[in-house]
């Protein structure tokens, strides 16, 4: 089924497009990443140019958040004012996040600085989630992880508030600044930050892990909203059409996810998230350096 999107300026198949978003949506639910970090890579190994790709992916990312949230909001799985802290921070970085974007576009860079932050960022936090999930399923960081809470810095941090849904008595400047990377992220790979902001809750905030995976996806819910509304109005890159393909697969997507994610271990879920990441790191940093299909691209106005 051959569809033509009017921004990427290309005839693609729908149902490649609708089973990429099915995909994401399931790695939403289960993991509590927006899937972004997967669609993107995807969507440019199919053909769709990098900033189309990433503009779109963090639009698509919001549907499978809403699907998400319901989901975990039902089992009391998400800590509301971390996630409204967060979301400030995601709210100004998106700002930040659009200025970076329109300057590594105006000098042509974007695309190598869209694929270099991919192979950096999933790469590093593949080999971090693989080693950490390692050490537990083999039982040599139990006891460790048992007792371990927020960062000594976050600790430092002024102007401490109880976050009752976390059991966490800590700074909102950790949270505010989390939520600040995770924008500025989301605004330049279109991705929901999950993969960066799930490790950063556990390890760096001290986050109880039943209300991660929710808070993350709030979190990652109004952050997208804030940044699709960044990319239509400077970068106008968004493809409606290629959207509405991957909201398809991607709402149902997360509502399997979410049921898998309460009856898998989490530490084997985690070695397979790491596995995933480290795929898509590596063919990223394949395609910095081999020759492309097509040398120049082609921007939106």
């Amino acid at each position: 089924m051959d569809v033509y999107l009017p921004i990427a300026n290309l005839s693609v198949d729908g149902l490649v497009i609708v089973a990429l978003g099915a995909l994401t949506g399931i790695l939403s639910g289960l993991f509590g990443v927006g899937g972004g970090f997967l669609t993107t890579p995807l969507l440019i190994f199919y053909g769709i140019p990098p900033t189309v790709a990433a503009a779109s992916a963090s639009t698509q990312v919001t549907g499978a958040s809403v699907s998400g949230v319901i989901a975990h909001s039902k089992r009391r799985g998400v800590d509301y004012r971390m996630g409204a802290v967060m979301i400030g921070g995601g709210v100004i970085g998106s700002g930040f996040g659009a200025l970076l974007f329109n300057f590594f576009r105006s000098i042509g860079q974007i695309d190598v600085v869209i694929n270099a932050l991919y192979v950096v960022l999933l790469g590093s936090i593949g080999l971090l989630m693989a080693k950490e999930a390692i050490q537990t399923l083999r039982g040599t960081g139990g006891s460790q992880a048992a007792r371990r809470r927020h960062h000594p810095l976050v600790a430092s941090l002024p102007f401490r508030w109880r976050f009752y849904g976390s059991g966490l008595y800590i700074s909102p400047l950790a949270p505010l600044i989390v939520g600040i990377v995770v924008g500025i992220l989301t605004m330049l790979m279109g991705v929901g930050g999950g993969f960066i902001l799930v490790p950063a809750m556990l390890y760096i905030l001290g986050m109880s892990a039943n209300v991660v995976v929710g808070t993350s996806l709030f979190n990652i819910l109004f952050v997208t909203i804030a940044t699709t509304i960044m990319h239509s109005v400077t970068t106008r890159a968004v493809d409606i059409v290629l959207v509405a393909l991957l909201l398809l697969g991607s709402v149902s997507g997360a509502q399997i996810g979410s049921q898998f994610a309460v009856k898998a271990k989490p530490e084997a879920l985690r070695l397979v998230l790491a596995a995933i990441v480290l795929l898509v790191a590596f063919r990223m940093f394949l395609g910095l350096f081999y020759r492309p299909d097509e040398i120049y691209t082609v921007y939106p106005l």
